[in-house]
């Protein structure tokens, strides 16, 4: 069996694939610090009481934080005898390179992405993941990663406002039911909300307008279905677009003899 790991800036997750579904999808708060004795401990604890029985023979990894890289190579060698796969990293191969300037690092979660999204939706796509930076990936006709946009995430941006005016107070992100607010809450609902309606809206038709083409736009991340009320944003949301794209890198490397 595969154990995928995904680790953002935020939150870390495990998925479980038995080579025909994922069986299950685990999430941890991202932490440089932890060990690969508390990954172990945690991750078996649930392993334990959903009652499965697992043989994970193969690991595949994806980090924007490098920092917790060591710690889950650990885990991978230590408790299931693997190497794992890094995406990013000269031994991981991609189905088709990026296309971007010279030195240019690409985050192994938009590599991933990219994969998956080109896998399920075909070529000339445009991906939307609001995480802790929403980031629109450009996938090209061959399934190239070519280029994007990086904004600042709503979560991030609350807590940004939150804490550079002392007199705001921190509020949830949701569908305020009018544009012009009432209340101190209402109000930066509203412009919280709308604004990142409007921020997608217009990266999406710059990229088209500069692509000169028609593209698909393919939403994930845990906010994407709160942007999606109505307003023809986007053409499909993917919750495990990540883990998908995982595992065909996966697979890929397996079938090139890398894994």
């Amino acid at each position: 069996m595969l154990l995928c790991i995904d680790t953002g800036n935020t939150n870390t997750v495990f998925s479980i694939w038995d080579g025909t579904r994922f069986l299950a999808h685990w999430r941890i708060r991202t932490d440089h610090r932890r060990t690969a004795d508390e990954y172990f401990v945690w991750l078996s604890t649930l392993i334990a009481v959903q009652k499965f029985t697992l043989q994970i023979d193969a690991c595949i990894i994806s980090a924007t934080a490098p920092r917790v890289v060591f710690n889950l190579r650990v885990l991978c060698n230590r408790y299931f005898d693997t190497r794992p796969l890094v995406v990013g990293k000269p031994d991981c191969l991609l189905p088709v390179a990026p296309r971007v300037d010279p030195g240019t690092t690409v985050g192994p979660d938009r590599l991933v992405n990219t994969v998956g999204a080109y896998d399920r939706h075909g070529p000339n796509l445009i991906v939307v993941d609001f995480g802790t930076a929403t980031t629109f990936d450009v996938v090209d006709v061959d399934g190239a990663y070519i280029g994007g946009v990086i904004a600042p995430g709503v979560n991030l941006s609350l807590e940004a406002l939150h804490m550079g005016a002392a007199s705001l107070p921190h509020v949830d992100v949701t569908m305020p039911a009018k544009v012009i607010g009432t209340n101190t809450v209402a109000c930066i609902q509203s412009g919280v909300f709308w604004g990142y309606v409007g921020l997608v809206d217009g990266i999406v038709r710059q990229i088209r307008a500069e692509r000169d083409r028609p593209m698909r736009v393919i939403a994930t991340g845990g906010l994407a279905p709160l942007f999606d009320q109505g307003f023809d944003l986007f053409d499909a949301i993917e919750d495990d677009l990540t883990m998908h794209g995982l595992r065909l890198i996966h697979d890929y490397n397996k079938e090139m003899g890398n894994g």
